[in-house]
């Protein structure tokens, strides 16, 4: 865990260099027979790009984030190009529970490369779909992690996976990058994460881990009460402001069912209103859990 392993960083021979622990499979029953050999080794390929490239720019310190890209090709254009549609999902360890929490669920309809088997794949600032995409969603990985351990601590990560799409969106084959309304879309979640309206919501985010999941087992009220704070806060944004952004609905899409655990218990069942009000997409969890007292 990261509370813990500072004590161990003055080891000798105590360093890890990457940040991320991804796995990637990949789905190709769409694919032609052709199509399906030529991307024989493509899974291998991006898992060894995500593992061993260190996109925070210094040594990483910290447990690896474990990661899934789980990849769906839904289709092939030629011999290179390619469509796929993803599911991203990150997970970050909490004190003293066997279980993770997770950090990112997300599915990317929009995303359209070039491949060859057995190409070089490098961490640049040129223009290239395929690394851009991964990029992007390693910067965001690390930035949801690091807000979750220190308040704020994931600006710098969040400002890459912005400047990301940014750059990528200046380009003619710029599928994913644009702001498509409330639905999920890359473009969309990062604006949000980098918006000064959302900065209030950061810091309850690193309080409803930090001082919330990591001590509930040891400080279970007091935990309660910073998870309990952070739904009280959207509530009262929201009536400020409009906070129909693509943030929100990705926070819930990861954390309702885990908030309905945590507070299962919480006396106060107007809690659950609460989140219907501002999270109207799972109000059937949030129903039931008022019925079970």
């Amino acid at each position: 865990m990261k509370k813990f392993i500072l004590a161990f960083l003055f080891l000798p021979g105590f360093l890890i260099s990457q940040e991320l622990d991804a796995t990637v499979t990949t789905n190709v029953e769409k694919l032609s027979i052709g199509s399906k050999d030529r991307i024989i080794n493509f899974s291998e390929d991006i898992q060894n790009y995500l593992n061993n490239t260190r996109f925070s720019g210094d040594a990483w310190n910290f447990d690896k984030i474990k990661c899934s890209f789980n990849i769906f090709f839904s289709g092939s254009s030629d011999e290179t190009h390619y469509s796929a549609q993803i599911n991203i999902t990150s997970l970050r360890p909490v004190e003293k529970s066997g279980s993770p929490t997770i950090m990112l669920n997300v599915i990317d309809n929009t995303w359209e490369f070039q491949y060859q088997s057995g190409q070089s794949m490098y961490f640049s600032p040129d223009y290239d779909p395929l690394t851009d995409f991964l990029d992007y969603y390693a910067f965001l990985i690390i930035g949801l992690n690091e807000d979750s351990f220190t308040e704020l601590g994931g600006s710098q990560y969040f400002t890459q996976a912005y400047n990301q799409a940014v750059f990528d969106a200046s380009y003619s084959s710029s599928a994913g990058w644009e702001t498509k309304g409330n639905s999920y879309n890359r473009r969309g979640l990062i604006e949000d994460l980098v918006s000064e309206k959302y900065r209030p919501f950061r810091e309850d985010c690193f309080n409803y881990h930090y001082n919330g999941l990591d001590i509930f087992t040891t400080k279970k009220e007091e935990a309660v009460q910073n998870i309990v704070k952070l739904i009280k806060n959207l509530e009262t944004l929201k009536a400020k402001v409009d906070i129909g952004g693509v943030l929100i609905k990705t926070f819930f899409d990861a954390k309702s069912s885990e908030i309905v655990n945590y507070l299962k218990d919480y006396p106060d069942k107007m809690i659950f209103k609460s989140l219907k009000k501002i999270d109207p997409p799972h109000t059937q969890k949030y129903d039931e859990a008022m019925l079970n007292e």
